[in-house]
């Protein structure tokens, strides 16, 4: 079943606010990541490389946690725990509009090294429990 995401937290989403998604190790360990979301419907997207540990650990188990902690409110938080799906569809398209959201550049203006990625895949986690108090 999914969960819907309130109007405040959909507005939160819309706006530059960094969130750390959380990933499940092979051995069972959390590993943590900041990165750039953006939302679509009440899904989720952000964007990594391949190879990077949280696409390998998302593609072994699909489950993920992610905390959104907005910068001007700090005891406001909301979490939203779903399942992944991968795609390397979009993927470049993706990292630019994000980079156009976080930092008002293309994501090769805004870091240089990003010639050198591996080839970019769009994560998108359907929430299927929303916690917190946003």
């Amino acid at each position: 079943m999914t969960a819907t995401l309130s109007d405040k937290l959909k507005g939160l989403l819309d706006s530059p606010v960094f969130v750390t998604v959380g990933t499940i190790q092979p051995d069972g360990s959390p590993q943590l990541s900041p990165v750039w979301v953006k939302r679509d419907g009440d899904d989720l997207l952000f964007s990594t490389t391949v190879g990077r540990r949280k696409e390998k650990n998302l593609r072994r188990d699909p489950r993920v946690s992610i905390v959104l902690q907005p910068f001007d409110a700090p005891y406001s938080y909301a979490e939203i725990r779903g399942e992944a799906t991968l795609s390397t569809e979009g993927g470049q398209e993706l990292i630019d509009e994000l980079s156009l959201k976080y930092t008002g550049k293309r994501y090769a203006e805004f870091n240089a090294a990003a010639a050198d990625d591996a080839e970019r895949v769009v994560v998108r986690i359907t929430p299927r429990k929303v916690l917190g108090r946003i």
